[in-house]
């Protein structure tokens, strides 16, 4: 990739035409849980936050009717920081001289200024649209006054909450190389190489430490053991619509058995993956300025309600709040043990949390990846898709076109699922039994039948 090139699709602040393309589409920006007082006691006092994301600065409250506020950083006045704003009822002041914004951005007030001032009336800060979606806050920082996509209706935004579960971290790094790590099937046999399998009783919300759906020779195997000894999948991939990518990696284990796992690339940093026979994850990499990502996961259970707890103190235990930094990073070489990785795992980097295995894989790549320094093959054949429609739809957007995935009301509605899968499958008709298996899981899925019968409900805004 020529230097030019790697500048225009890793940079993403305003006026940058990948920025520009970015801000196309909504954004999560927080987790309801940083809003929660039981996680962070300072909300119940004053439910408030400074956010960042797209390289703007941006402040994020909650008024005493429950709407949502999400406004620029410095106070339109002289330029304060809102972050520091006191919070009350009907909107934030700052403390420098007084002005107060409602959440919709109006200036409510400016009482320094003589009586009978019209002044807050000419007066308005910036103000971006908000909508809380299964667990998250997303943002939309398009140009004012546009008119926000639909967001797509994917299992994970559709589940209930009883179902569904979201949670974040941050890495320190370009959003691309994060995107570009889950959309690898690859490196997952060597990244995530355990050494040993773990009795499957333990697995639950861990990832690669379920099973495979179906059986070998009558035995369940982990996926642990399927990616340590089948290391050179077959990779495919199709285009089931513009910026909707279907990964199919297979793994042969003999003449008769193939394993089959199939993944998802939503355009443009949102990747679909199994977590286990019932549970998907779907992770979007939100891009906090160029050399910052956060990473948000939601959780999708196709059959019995989700342990929210269990999952969110198994994730808890390797971040820092409130901002969700991971307590492992470059400071501490990642956790990285020379016995570990002689041992236990491929990588060494400890066998709870493999976030931190994609963590190392893309912050030792610097901030921003140097592309021109790559040599990539045949494995890499879905990363260079990937980067020919980023390309193409910054251009588009530079012609002012719509770029893959930002969608009408309609489109949206007609976007769902997509299936995953991770399975033994027969050699012969594999695609068959796939389908079939994910098929089956949809239909167990108790939630999808209550939709069924009754419209497709679309996200709320809140």
């Amino acid at each position: 990739m020529q230097a030019a090139q790697n500048e225009l699709i890793t940079r993403i602040g305003p006026g940058t035409p990948c920025g520009e393309l970015m801000r196309r589409y909504w954004q999560p920006v927080a987790l309801l849980d940083e809003f929660n007082p039981g996680l962070d006691p300072r909300m119940a006092e004053r439910p408030l936050k400074a956010v960042r994301l797209l390289g703007q600065d941006l402040v994020l409250f909650k008024d005493a009717t429950g709407a949502w506020g999400l406004l620029d950083r410095d106070c339109p006045h002289r330029g304060a920081d809102l972050a520091f704003a006191r919070h009350e009822a009907d909107g934030i002041r700052c403390p420098f001289h007084g002005w107060k914004f409602a959440a919709d951005g109006r200036c409510l007030d400016t009482p320094a200024e003589p009586a009978g001032s019209t002044l807050c009336k000419r007066v308005r800060q910036r103000s971006y649209p908000v909508q809380v979606v299964a667990g998250v806050v997303f943002a939309y920082l398009g140009a004012e006054g546009s008119t926000p996509p639909s967001l797509p209706l994917l299992d994970c935004y559709a589940a209930p909450a009883s179902h569904s579960f979201a949670f974040k971290g941050l890495w320190q790094c370009n959003w691309l190389q994060a995107f570009e790590v889950g959309m690898d099937p690859a490196h997952a046999s060597f990244l995530h190489r355990f050494l040993f399998d773990e009795p499957l009783e333990g697995a639950y919300g861990r990832q690669f430490r379920g099973a495979s759906a179906g059986q070998v020779q009558g035995e369940r195997w982990p996926m642990t053991r399927v990616l340590r000894e089948f290391c050179s999948p077959e990779i495919r991939h199709e285009e089931l619509a513009p910026g909707l990518t279907r990964i199919t990696s297979l793994r042969a284990i003999d003449d008769a058995l193939t394993h089959v796992r199939v993944t998802n690339a939503i355009f443009p940093h949102t990747f679909v993956i199994p977590l286990s026979e019932t549970l998907t994850i779907t992770q979007l990499h939100v891009p906090v300025d160029d050399t910052h990502t956060y990473w948000f996961s939601f959780f999708t259970s196709f059959a019995e309600p989700l342990d929210r707890e269990t999952m969110r103190q198994q994730r808890l235990a390797h971040v820092t709040l409130p901002d969700y930094v991971p307590k492992k990073g470059r400071h501490n070489d990642w956790g990285y043990s020379a016995q570990e990785q002689r041992t236990r795992t491929y990588l060494g980097m400890g066998e709870d949390d493999i976030n931190v295995h994609d963590q190392w894989a893309v912050e030792s790549m610097g901030a921003i990846q140097d592309r021109t320094r790559e040599h990539l093959g045949q494995s890499d054949k879905v990363i260079m898709a990937n980067r020919r429609t980023l390309l193409q739809a910054i251009e588009t957007v530079r012609n002012g076109g719509t770029p893959p995935m930002a969608l009408t009301a309609a489109q949206a509605a007609a976007t769902t699922g997509p299936d995953t899968i991770d399975c033994i499958a027969p050699a012969q008709g594999w695609q068959a039994h796939w389908q079939q298996g994910a098929a089956a899981k949809r239909a167990a899925a108790p939630w999808l039948a209550a939709s069924a019968t009754a419209p497709a409900a679309q996200p709320t805004s809140a």
